[in-house]
């Protein structure tokens, strides 16, 4: 945020680097990333939008650097390493490649994943490899989900992301339309128990060893929190018996979806000796990764912590809606620098910004800033690619929607105090298929 003003400034003098940039921007993606998923999905027989729909599930297609999620998964694909989920061991002796180079290098990561994917689909006597529903049992098997009702849950997201196509760190797929045969998990029995709490919730309990029963103290403070981690993948670790941790609500990045796990009466283990006074909200996705942090999961979450705040008579101010990283005695640094804690108090308060901002992402070459929403209006700048460079923006113009996917490609930038005039993102790569501009 604080970084929007220099932005404008580069940008009125007609020149902009990547180092101007918000401080919020996605670091430079690998150049072979691209090329790894081709390889990996030519040498193991698995379908490039396999791997690319289970990567953008898992992280959006960033490896963090060698940095683990909370259930020690590593890299763009997600190998783990816990008493449930051993893809990263099977990994290292299906490639030969060792952990440490599984872990941090991310062609190698992809190569892992892929191996894997296809000793699984060997298992499960996969013939019609090219079948990109024919994945539905393989995909599952690989999330090492709690239960059914998880499994599904992580592989019904993996494709959606394969119907809508995905774009991200110069790797891109193009929307598909799929029916998976969900097989055994079609009985999977659906998430949709009524919450013990919250009507807007769907009731998934972690496993009662990663909580306590009953509490001590008064609720006083509702804590924000990061997954480090997917949506299903944080489900299955608050009830895996191993994790020790839980939350009271997990929500979706892609659509605000809440799960609640552990209800409001007892205590939830998330923020060490502030526990018994307090109530956890995980949200799906990583700290410096501002894509996850949706419009959608800003209003679902708002929503949810109002609604704690009334029925237990909390004052809806900083001072009791806080961050993970606020509470005393705790060394997490989530929910981070990119998590717009200004707009979302203003909805947990009522307010509905109008226009509202939107996390947009926009990758790919020749990304046009225009003096106009326009294509015949003078270009500003132009930013080099590939890259991908996150801005908090304001959608312009009309919606449109294909392949399951609704958004617009004209983006005007804004600062915390208004709008910003003579500045808009055009970005040519972000065009759907058969989709006119607006």
């Amino acid at each position: 945020m604080s970084r929007i003003p220099k932005l404008l400034t580069a940008l009125t003098v007609g020149a902009l680097s990547l180092t101007a940039l918000p401080s919020n921007a996605a670091r430079p993606p690998q150049d072979n990333l691209a090329a790894a998923f081709r390889t990996a999905a030519t040498k193991y027989d698995v379908p490039r939008e396999v791997l690319v729909g289970v990567g953008f599930a898992e992280t959006h297609l960033d490896g963090h650097h060698g940095t683990p999620s909370q259930a020690n998964g590593y890299g763009v694909m997600h190998l783990v390493s816990n008493n449930v989920n051993q893809t990263m061991s099977e990994a290292s002796k299906l490639t030969g490649l060792p952990v440490a180079k599984l872990s941090t290098d991310d062609t190698s990561n992809v190569l892992g994943a892929a191996a894997v994917l296809d000793a699984y689909a060997d298992q499960a006597g996969l013939k019609d490899r090219a079948d990109l529903g024919q994945w539905y049992g393989v995909i599952a098997k690989y999330s090492h989900s709690a239960d059914a009702p998880t499994a599904r849950l992580y592989t019904d997201e993996v494709y959606k992301v394969i119907a809508r196509g995905a774009r991200a760190a110069g790797v891109s797929t193009e929307p598909k339309a799929v029916t998976p045969d969900r097989g055994a998990y079609a009985k999977a029995a659906p998430l949709g128990t009524a919450a013990v709490d919250y009507p807007g919730a769907t009731w998934n309990p972690a496993c009662t060893c990663n909580y306590q029963a009953g509490r001590t103290a008064a609720i006083t403070t509702i804590v924000i929190h990061v997954t480090q981690g997917s949506y299903a993948g944080t489900i299955s670790w608050f009830k895996d018996p191993a994790a020790q941790v839980s939350a009271h609500y997990v929500i979706r990045s892609s659509d605000g979806q809440v799960t609640q796990m552990v209800a409001e009466k007892d205590t939830a283990w998330h923020a060490r000796s502030a526990n018994p006074y307090s109530i956890g909200i995980e949200h799906e996705g990583y700290i410096d990764q501002p894509s996850w942090f949706t419009d959608a999961m800003y209003r679902s979450s708002a929503a949810l912590t109002a609604d704690i705040a009334d029925r237990r008579g909390i004052p809806k101010d900083r001072d009791h809606i806080k961050g993970h990283s606020e509470m005393p005695g705790n060394d997490h640094t989530d929910p981070g620098p990119n998590w717009n804690w200004d707009y979302y108090m203003q909805l947990v308060n009522g307010g509905d910004p109008n226009p509202p901002q939107y996390n947009f992402t926009t990758w790919g070459s020749g990304v046009n800033v225009r003096s106009a929403p326009k294509l015949s209006a003078s270009v500003v700048t132009t930013l080099a690619g590939p890259t991908r460079v996150f801005v908090e923006c304001q959608i312009q113009g009309d919606t449109v929607t294909a392949a399951g996917h609704t958004n617009n490609w004209w983006a005007k930038l804004r600062d915390q105090r208004g709008y910003m005039t003579n500045i808009y993102i055009d970005d040519p790569n972000a065009k759907l298929p058969g989709v006119p501009d607006c």
